[in-house]
C-alpha cells in the first residue's frame, strides 16, 4: 500500500474534512492527540474537541469554504496559505448572524507522526473577518 504524503493529508484536511464537512476523517486524519490553535485564542487536544471547534464554526458560517492556495513541505512541517469564505448564518465569536457573504485570507502550519497530523496552527487575518461582520452603522 503506497504512503500517503504530508501534503496529501492536508489537502484532505481542506477538501474532505472542512469543505465537505466529512467529520468521519477525524478519525482517519488525525492523532489521537492532536492538538490545534485558532487565530481566536481557541486551542483544542484531543479529536473530540476539535471536532467541538469544527461543528461550532460551521454553526456560524455552514457553508465555509477552505481554498488552498499555497502549499508547502519543509523538514516534515507543511505550511499552507489559504482563503475562506462562506456566509454568515449563525452567532460566531459574538456576531448575531448577518447573511453576509465572507472573505478573508490564513495561514496554517501542520506538525505529523506515521502519516497522522498531530499539530495545527492556523493564522487567520480577523481584522478583515471581524470588520466583515461588525454591523455598519
Amino acid at each position: 500500500m503506497k504512503k500517503i504524503s504530508n501534503k496529501d493529508l492536508v489537502k484532505k484536511y481542506y477538501e474532505e474534512l472542512w469543505n465537505k464537512q466529512n467529520k468521519e476523517l477525524i478519525d482517519v486524519l488525525f492523532d489521537d492527540e492532536i492538538t490545534f490553535r485558532g487565530s481566536l485564542n481557541i486551542e483544542t487536544k484531543g479529536k473530540k474537541e476539535f471536532e467541538n471547534y469544527m461543528t461550532n464554526i460551521l454553526t456560524g458560517i455552514p457553508n465555509l469554504y477552505h481554498g488552498i492556495e499555497t502549499i508547502i513541505e519543509e523538514n516534515g512541517i507543511v505550511a499552507v496559505r489559504a482563503v475562506y469564505n462562506g456566509t454568515h448564518r449563525g452567532k460566531i465569536f459574538d456576531f448575531e448572524p448577518t447573511n453576509k457573504r465572507i472573505k478573508y485570507n490564513g495561514a496554517s502550519f501542520f506538525r505529523f507522526n506515521e502519516d497522522k497530523i498531530t499539530d495545527v496552527w492556523v493564522l487567520g487575518d480577523l481584522a478583515t473577518l471581524k470588520d466583515q461582520l461588525s454591523p455598519k452603522i
